[in-house]
């Protein structure tokens, strides 16, 4: 799903801008737009943008949706940032102050609690920062330019660090997105930015393109950021649009969309014996790890309870399908808990981080948290074999049955654990599990030190 940020200076308002604009957003396949600066004055009527529904905003921050999707949730939390939630990201567009060091610094400490406050949910911070985030980002001639403070700087270091982001077209060297000249001298600034969570980078593509802001074909002075992120989108009910497809065809009335039902436990399998990797968790991690007890976190139909507890361990089990008869345990504080082919069938990343979250809350501070999911590899082959449709940043392997799957590198489950308040177990054995990915985890003794825990 391709988003576009861009600072539109106020030209939205103009015929030729907003005409340019609609050429540029529709050879681009740009399914939502965020503008920073959309029109003048900032309370007039939103003008209309052909193909697109209006979602929100004013003249400072606005977002507007392709009238054949839902439109999102948009508010405003501060006159500077507009909140936006597609599906299960959330989107904080900006416009932060142009003329005040101080006040940017603390706009990004402001930022730096709100992102807090989603309690790990996957994060996109784009818009207009109005600041050099590395002196070769900031130019005015030759030499670094001396607008953007170090506590500035500072501010958006513990904002990525905080949130866990990536400054996603650092490139060692700098893609301006905003020039002009200045007292005769050429400015030139990498300010539009887009800050995504850690555990999205390698599944998304962010661009800059600076033919918005030059030719006959321009329409602002700022490069705008195409930004592919891997969502689906709801679409649009039939009454939240003017006329439907079929309306100018004469196929009949346009049938509602699909409903999504995610049914992950359709993806359970029935083993009469344990799974390879829990006997790889009996033979590598019960006695270098001296694991007494142990809980199968999304355990199924539980053979590997029953194999745990042929070990010798404390072994309880859960799973949030009722009819496999494993509710969840009242006790807490478990040495070891798993999680067995759990993540790669859920259908976003969010769901993810908060099943790791609860598998997190069963482990005793110190205790330790294995994760098994299947490879990229073995999923793409899968997907291709099976002719599997995609969806969000997998593939529907059952659009009928509601059975999502995605592979999940070792890089991606460790990066998912952080947002949980989990970390890389230094040390910890390796289990032998050729074509499947996993990673050891563990709870941290001073739950100060956890990420985006509640």
């Amino acid at each position: 799903m391709l988003l576009a940020s861009v600072n539109l200076n106020k030209r939205l308002g103009a015929t030729g801008a907003r005409s340019n604009l609609g050429a540029w957003l529709r050879e681009h396949g740009v399914k939502i737009m965020l503008a920073q600066e959309p029109f003048k004055p900032t309370d007039r009527t939103p003008p209309a943008l052909a193909g697109f529904t209006f979602a929100g905003g004013d003249g400072h921050l606005a977002t507007w949706v392709s009238e054949d999707l839902a439109p999102p949730a948009v508010s405003a939390p501060a006159p500077w940032v507009q909140r936006a939630e597609l599906e299960w990201l959330v989107v904080l567009q900006v416009h932060l102050d142009a003329y005040g060091g101080a006040s940017r610094a603390t706009q990004l400490a402001e930022l730096a609690a709100m992102t807090t406050a989603e309690k790990g949910r996957p994060l996109l911070i784009c818009g207009d920062f109005n600041l050099a985030p590395r002196p070769a980002d900031g130019l005015f001639g030759e030499e670094s330019s001396a607008f953007t403070t170090e506590a500035e700087r500072t501010a958006l270091d513990q904002l990525m660090q905080v949130a866990g982001l990536v400054d996603t077209t650092a490139d060692e060297v700098p893609v301006f997105t905003f020039e002009r000249v200045f007292n005769g001298m050429p400015s030139r600034f990498r300010c539009d930015l887009a800050l995504l969570s850690d555990h999205l980078v390698a599944t998304t593509t962010v661009t800059a393109d600076a033919m918005v802001r030059s030719g006959p074909a321009a329409f602002t002075d700022h490069s705008a950021l195409l930004i592919d992120l891997p969502l689906t989108l709801q679409e649009a009910k039939p009454e939240d649009v003017l006329f439907a497809l079929s309306e100018l065809t004469g196929d009949g009335p346009a049938a509602a969309p699909a409903r999504r039902e995610y049914q992950p436990h359709k993806t359970a399998m029935s083993r009469q014996a344990p799974s390879p990797a829990s006997r790889a968790v009996i033979e590598r991690l019960t006695g270098p790890l001296s694991i007494r007890s142990i809980l199968d976190h999304g355990c199924g139909r539980g053979a590997d309870v029953a194999h745990y507890r042929s070990a010798g361990l404390a072994a309880e089990g859960f799973d949030p399908h009722d009819d496999f008869g494993w509710p969840r345990p009242e006790r807490t504080g478990f040495d070891l808990v798993t999680s067995m082919f759990v993540l790669n069938v859920l259908p976003d990343p969010w769901q993810r981080i908060q099943t790791l979250k609860d598998a997190a809350s069963f482990t005793r501070p110190g205790g330790h948290v294995v994760v098994v999911t299947r490879s990229p590899e073995e999923i793409a082959k899968a997907a291709a074999d099976g002719g599997w449709s995609i969806h969000h940043d997998g593939f529907w392997s059952s659009q009928a049955k509601g059975t999502f799957q995605r592979g999940i590198t070792p890089g991606e489950i460790t990066a998912l654990a952080r947002q949980a308040g989990l970390q890389p177990a230094a040390g910890a054995p390796v289990l032998p599990l050729p074509g499947v990915c996993h990673a050891v985890l563990t709870k941290p003794r001073n739950v100060l030190h956890d990420r985006h825990v509640s």
